[in-house]
């Protein structure tokens, strides 16, 4: 069962490779007119929209990252420089030659020129209902979900949607942020009418996004973008994505990291990782895993690397309730159970804690270049906890407590009772969000999307941030403003 991508660079040769592969990194950015598109061709082509995925741009390091901004942890590393652009944005202070920005404002960018050339280059003619229908619907997917990320971190961007030519000009203004997600909620419906059910793929194709995918995203979105007007289809979403065969109860925390994860049962989007030796962990590639290697305890020789990234907060560890299963897959902290034998050293961190769940023991990843574990986007944990929240925010409050308490059932934890007023029951959601999907990219966004970006600055500000409502988006890199003429910062930079 491996992986993503296939390399691009020769992919109208490729008649006799296997895209199930799924391998190497490197987009192609044009179709060659004197080449038949096949069926094995448009699933090249396709396949090469995956891969900034895995970059350490976006989920190979900056998107977890975000916990850090989000004030769950602090960057740990080595000292002086190291880590320097991630402190700067988590201390509010980024300027526009940040290269924390810089890095996660590229990738998208890629993902998106790839997407476009799959959607204006494929046509019936010549593929396969199956593979026309599906690498459609995966383009679709994939640039709305680039384009969200971008929206997200940085406001509105600039809308393109259709290959990049040479010669033609570089300067285009940014598009609002009702114009980017009109684009990214019509990409998004686009692929949830292409794509198949994930149940329907084998293993070799595991990867891959799906219509469960698509409808998980639509209802982050919905959360997200003018939620006050779509509670109701959240809901729906989540029952569509329930009535697809997901049952919390038959699968296991701890399967969502590491090795497991690789065929987690509620994985629902995933970012997969090859790990073989013959790749290079600081080249191009990106097929080894670097979640592992950066978040096992500096000096400690727990896991191969250990460079000691992301060491939780005290302010985070003191949130965990008596009993939480998740707490010793979570994190390593003075008294837990030891790690391949191992026990814990809180002198290996600044803080006193590291990041555990997503950890590779040396028998399974020998060298830190050979860490293949996935890293997952959607989990269906995640949408019981959106379906909460578009529950109570409706006012169904007694009926929110349903899926919460599937999610806090499998934690160890007691069933929360009816009777909250809908404010006690929004922290309470808020609370289990942050505790059960911790460290894995979607704290900082949850903080933004609430209340408008309010109890980003209520919460950060409690914590002893000094930030302000424009510093809640990251700036436009300089580079991006040299290049396009036609391109502004956002306010506060």
């Amino acid at each position: 069962m491996k992986k993503i991508l296939i390399s691009l660079y020769t992919i109208l040769a490729l008649s006799a490779t296997s895209c199930s592969d799924f391998l190497d990194s490197h987009p192609s950015y044009a179709v060659d007119t004197d080449v038949a598109v096949t069926d094995e061709v448009a699933e090249a082509l396709t396949n090469a929209c995956y891969t900034p995925l895995q970059s350490s741009n976006l989920y190979n390091m900056r998107i977890w990252s975000l916990d850090i901004i989000a004030g769950n942890s602090e960057v740990g590393a080595g000292g002086g420089e190291d880590g320097i652009e991630t402190v700067q944005c988590a201390n509010f202070a980024a300027a526009s030659d940040n290269a924390f920005a810089l890095y996660i404002w590229r990738s998208p960018w890629v993902g998106i020129g790839q997407c476009n050339i799959v959607i204006n280059s494929l046509s019936p003619e010549g593929l396969s209902t199956e593979i026309y229908n599906r690498s459609m619907g995966e383009a679709y997917f994939l640039r709305a979900h680039y384009y969200y990320i971008l929206v997200r971190l940085f406001g509105g961007v600039p809308l393109r949607l259709e290959p990049y030519n040479a010669g033609e000009s570089t300067a285009i203004a940014r598009a609002s942020l009702a114009e980017c997600y009109e684009q990214i909620i019509a990409d998004c419906k686009q692929a949830i009418s292409l794509l198949p059910d994930k149940s329907s793929y084998s293993s070799d194709d595991y990867n891959r996004v799906s219509k469960d995918a698509a409808l998980t995203m639509l209802a982050d979105i919905y959360l997200t973008w003018q939620p006050e007007t779509h509670y109701a289809d959240v809901v729906t979403l989540c029952e569509q994505i329930e009535a697809l065969g997901y049952d919390l109860s038959k699968c296991t925390f701890a399967d969502n990291f590491g090795i497991p994860a690789e065929t987690s049962s509620e994985a629902i989007f995933t970012v997969g990782y090859s790990g073989s030796t013959q790749y290079d962990f600081w080249g191009s590639e990106n097929q080894a895993s670097w979640l592992s290697t950066y978040m096992g305890p500096r000096n400690s020789n727990l896991v191969a690397g250990s460079y000691g990234w992301n060491q939780p907060t005290e302010e985070f560890m003191s949130q965990w309730e008596e009993g939480d299963l998740r707490k010793n897959v979570t994190v390593l902290y003075d008294g837990c159970p030891a790690f391949d034998g191992t026990e814990y050293q809180k002198s290996w961190s600044n803080t006193g804690y590291n990041v555990r769940k997503f950890l590779v023991s040396k028998s399974d990843s020998p060298e830190y270049n050979t860490n293949p574990s996935d890293f997952i986007v959607y989990r269906y944990a995640d949408v019981l906890l959106m379906k909460a929240e578009a529950l109570n925010e409706q006012g169904l409050t007694d009926e929110a407590c349903t899926p919460l308490n599937i999610v806090r059932t499998r934690a160890g934890l007691p069933s929360i009772g009816k009777g909250r007023t809908q404010e006690e029951m929004r922290e309470l959601i808020i609370h289990e969000r942050r505790m059960e999907l911790a460290f894995e990219g979607h704290r900082w966004f949850d903080l933004v999307r609430i209340d408008d970006g309010d109890y980003a600055l209520e919460f950060l500000q409690s914590i002893g941030k000094s930030v302000t409502r424009e510093r809640l988006l990251l700036p436009i890199p300089q580079t991006e403003l040299d290049s396009n003429s036609a391109m502004t910062q956002n306010p506060g930079y």
